[in-house]
């Protein structure tokens, strides 16, 4: 039996929203190729997320690089959607962005009217976060940065370095595969993009 028939949380159609939910808030989940943003989606979502996983072939060697990720056999093809109800008015909706290089012009249009990100980063390949965070500093998005547990690898400090963050972005640890770990990462994105100095600079 697949993860998808055997997960028990209902589909959005069979979870209508709270009819006094106001207003929704956008995250967008960023990364390389293959860092876990559809396993955070999928591990904190309260519905059955929607996502656009396709195995993958031989049609995209040479396109999509697997080097570094042993074991992937499928990818994302445009973007994994998820929600939480966060209570009667406001609801979180979680969009995973595909990592691949081909797919990065879909990342502004995400971007757009979100609240924050998440920049999902595999310690043992920090370069291929810098696109995201190139991208998210450019478009002026508030975001955090959480280090997917993949094992051994550099600690915080140097994986601040060597992203070259400034000292006032949050720099978490997370298992993308534990819901309260994702959790955690969310409400640091939240408590984050509401400190006073950055809501000035991002009115709601």
């Amino acid at each position: 039996m697949d993860s998808v028939s055997s997960d028990t949380r209902p589909a959005r159609a069979d979870a209508p929203l709270p009819a006094a939910a106001r207003q929704g808030l956008k995250i967008v989940i960023v990364g390389g190729f293959g860092v876990g943003k559809t396993t955070m989606v999928r591990s904190v979502s309260e519905i059955r997320p929607l996502d656009t996983e396709a195995t993958m072939t031989q049609v995209g060697h040479g396109v999509d690089d697997p080097a570094g990720i042993p074991g992937k056999s499928t990818t994302t093809v445009a973007f994994d959607f998820g929600r939480i109800t966060v209570d009667d008015e406001h609801v979180l909706y979680l969009f995973g962005a595909p990592g691949q290089e081909r797919f990065w012009f879909l990342w502004d249009r995400l971007f757009a009217g979100a609240l924050g990100a998440i920049v999902l980063v595999d310690q043992r390949r920090i370069a291929d976060s810098w696109y995201a965070i190139d991208r998210l500093e450019h478009q002026g998005t508030p975001f955090v940065v959480a280090c997917n547990s993949f094992g051994p690898g550099p600690s915080l400090a140097e994986v601040r370095d060597a992203l070259d963050l400034d000292p006032h972005i949050p720099l978490l640890d997370c298992d993308a595969r534990v819901r309260d770990s994702c959790k955690d990462v969310l409400i640091s994105l939240v408590e984050y993009r509401y400190r006073p100095e950055i809501a000035r600079r991002n009115p709601a």
